[in-house]
């Protein structure tokens, strides 16, 4: 039996070999690696960092706040800036298992491409949208996404090489219908510029009390100009972002660290234990203990 062609064919193909079974695989690529998965998952909550994902086979949902966003075969995520997540996989089987190629966007990188391409500033009102986008990959981006994978093939031309390609991959995306996003965030003094500072001194400082005022202040942003933008762009508000990053931090605590739940919670700047409780079964819908006792097993079994 002739099976029909498919345009993703060589780039499954490559994925496959360099992914042979379930799991998350770095490569000989530092910046790129690849997500495999044969049946659909439940929720999973993790950080998006800045990146670029390609899906090759399946599907996938995530959660964003309150927003749901959807992609399967043949689309790309581009996520601009930090932003906590709830994440599926919602189509895959071992005969079709879900793939996906994810490529960290570097900051230097991408401010030292724009110094050099003469690609037009975004119109202000695209300042300040969703710090995350699903979009058609054309065929010159899935082109250099083969080109890259084939390298792995060829570990000697990586050095040489990758760069060029990866500046190809960021050159489509900014280039591409939803570009505008990362040149904002990249652009002093932008809104989204701005939101980004914030979620970078929140990442690094969640355990401490948030005072918006001072948030706002820091990024020289109005207090209601702030709450907007940074619900614009994370469709979520600070504190609930802040929570996010404080209730992830404390459950790899539990699990990696094992630490009990008080004192997980504590570290992460709870003051009140029943809160602490409260607000991390709202997220994980299990207790602290169940919940992590649950991953335990989950581990155990695979």
């Amino acid at each position: 039996m002739t099976l029909p062609f498919s345009p993703y064919q060589e780039i499954v193909d490559l994925a496959m070999r360099f992914a042979p079974s379930d799991g998350e695989f770095s490569t000989a690529i530092g910046n790129l690696h690849i997500s495999r998965r044969s049946k659909p998952s439940d929720p999973l909550h993790s950080s998006y960092r800045p990146c670029f994902a390609f899906v090759l086979q399946g599907a996938k949902s995530l959660q964003l706040g309150t927003e749901m966003i959807s992609y399967g075969t043949g689309d790309y995520l581009l996520t601009s800036l930090d932003l906590p997540v709830a994440w599926r996989v919602t189509e895959a089987s071992p005969e079709v298992p879900h793939l996906c190629l994810g490529m960290a966007i570097d900051s230097e990188k991408l401010l030292e491409l724009l110094s050099r391409i003469d690609v037009p500033r975004p119109a202000a009102h695209t300042d300040g949208q969703r710090g995350m986008v699903v979009n058609v990959a054309p065929p010159e981006l899935m082109d250099a996404v083969v080109r890259l994978l084939r390298l792995l093939d060829r570990p000697g031309d990586i050095p040489a090489m990758e760069p060029l390609i990866e500046q190809e991959i960021l050159y489509r995306v900014l280039t591409g219908p939803h570009g505008a996003r990362l040149i904002n965030i990249a652009t002093a003094d932008s809104h989204s510029n701005r939101i980004a500072r914030a979620v970078a001194w929140l990442k690094e400082n969640f355990a401490r009390p948030l005072r918006i005022e001072d948030l706002a202040e820091r990024v020289n942003m109005s207090v209601s100009s702030f709450h907007h933008h940074f619900k614009s762009v994370t469709a979520m508000t600070p504190v609930q972002y802040q929570k996010q990053l404080r209730l992830h931090e404390a459950r790899r605590l539990m699990l990696v660290e094992r630490l009990d739940a008080g004192t997980a919670g504590h570290r992460v700047g709870y003051q009140s234990p029943s809160q602490f409780s409260r607000e991390y079964s709202r997220l994980y819908g299990a207790s602290p203990a169940r919940d992590v006792d649950g991953v335990r097993e989950m581990i155990a079994a695979e």
